[in-house]
């Protein structure tokens, strides 16, 4: 709404290079008639009973728009020049409004051709395409937005939508097993076919979110990339391919996110509090008191590592076993001697498929596995009828994950020796993680 006018415009197709087409489809003075209004309204999916047949922009806004949930008005101060770059128009603008600035360069063609030749000389090709209204909502902090965790052994994607309430929506909330660590133990770096699977599933991701008109996505790596001498080089395909930035945090910046995703969601207590995140190729734990965070550190103990030394992907001897509880153990030595925490968490894949097994679950469901408490027994269970199965045998188990396979033994063993040292005969399971901590973190402002 601008100039006391009301215009709208759809988007009608974004072509294989992002390029966007928008056609006007309504133009009309204040006061505007009911129908118009209704249009509005289709055009942005809302549901709302009309009481008048016409109406001013102070009626709309504050009889429509505030009072819906799903509605922000901005009020948006525009600078802006344009300039010739190609034969495409270009415009720079400054929108300024009470949550912050954004600065924009829009360029435009009837000819998308003309429009690719100009971003690229611009030297803009491998910025993401965000339209006006979308660039408003990361401002403001509302909209849908995407996180994607690469790991070593998995690479975990959500979509969430931040509604004007401050409350989250999940839309989307998966994992691909890519197993890019695969032989990182051995050589020390990335190989090319893990590298290319990852590459693969961060696409298809990447294109998720623009289906899902997602206004910005973050990515983060772990500890595979962390530790992996070729990470950078990983990070560029990842550009080039997508657009998107991953940037390489540390043990401690994991561990600190997930603790923020668990005690956002989970009612624990003010009691003593460890929660623990073991991935494919290393281990998270931090330890406090509710919301209170004490100490915190990550491992190199991950599924992946100790499947490769052990051979841990097919059957087993019990002395093989014996072997790897006690290589793991030695490498959880910063565990000995704690106190017994009131309440023990666990978070990951390892985690969440013992406890889709335990129900016997043939479809997961995030439902049933949170909050269920995984007592050791049931993990030493789980430890035999993995130890005497091949991977393409563990693969018919209902509730594990047909590509967690191979690592699975390994996850159990390092869930087994977590419980022994920290005194505990039981956990408690959370489907949340470091994707839901930086969503909220990164984009939960208002």
């Amino acid at each position: 709404m601008r100039g006391g006018r009301l215009d709208l415009k759809r988007l009608q197709r974004v072509d294989e290079d992002g390029l966007e087409q928008w056609k006007p489809v309504l133009k009309a003075g204040f006061p505007v008639a009911a129908s118009d209004v209704q249009s509005l309204l289709a055009a942005l999916a809302v549901e709302h009973a009309l009481e008048r047949a016409e109406y001013t922009l102070e009626q709309l806004l504050g009889e429509l728009v505030d009072p819906s949930p799903d509605l922000l008005a901005v009020e948006v101060h525009k600078r802006r020049r344009h300039v010739t770059v190609g034969g495409a128009m270009a415009e720079l603008s400054e929108l300024r409004t009470d949550r912050g600035v954004l600065r924009t360069i829009a360029v435009e063609s009837e000819d998308p051709a003309l429009v690719t030749a100009a971003v690229r000389e611009l030297g803009l090709e491998l910025r993401p395409n965000v339209n006006v209204p979308q660039g408003l909502k990361e401002l403001v902090g509302l909209g849908r937005f995407a996180v994607v965790d690469v790991g070593t052994n998995s690479v975990k994607f959500v979509i969430g939508e931040r509604r004007e309430d401050g409350e989250w929506r999940t839309v989307v909330d998966r994992a691909e097993v890519t197993r890019l660590g695969e032989g990182l133990d051995r050589t020390g770096e990335l190989n090319e076919e893990p590298i290319a699977r990852t590459v693969d599933a961060i696409a298809d991701m990447a294109e998720e979110a623009a289906r899902e008109a997602v206004v910005a996505t973050a990515a983060v790596g772990t500890a595979g990339l962390r530790m992996a001498r070729n990470s950078n080089a990983f990070a560029e395909a990842v550009r080039e391919r997508t657009g998107i930035e991953v940037e390489i945090i540390s043990g401690d910046e994991e561990a600190r996110l997930a603790y923020l995703a668990v005690t956002s969601e989970m009612e624990l207590g003010d009691g003593s509090l460890v929660l623990f995140d073991t991935g494919g190729g290393s281990s998270q734990f931090t330890f406090g008191h509710g919301e209170e965070v004490e100490e915190r550190f990550s491992v190199d103990v991950g599924a992946v590592r100790f499947t490769e030394r052990f051979g841990l992907d097919a059957v087993v001897s019990e002395d093989t076993l014996r072997e790897a509880l006690a290589a793991i153990a030695a490498d959880l030595d910063r565990l000995d001697g704690r106190k017994t925490p009131d309440v023990l968490v666990g978070i990951g894949g390892a985690v969440t498929n013992l406890a889709a097994v335990e129900h016997g679950l043939e479809q997961y469901d995030p439902n049933v596995v949170r909050g269920t408490v995984l007592d050791r027994s049931e993990v030493d269970r789980q430890i035999e009828l993995y130890r005497t199965r091949t991977a393409d045998e563990r693969r018919e188990i209902a509730g594990l994950q047909p590509k967690r396979a191979e690592v699975i033994l390994a996850g159990a063993c390092v869930i087994r020796t977590v419980l022994e040292k920290l005194g505990r005969d039981s956990l408690t399971v959370s489907d949340r993680g470091l994707r839901h901590g930086l969503l909220r973190e990164r984009f939960g402002r208002v």
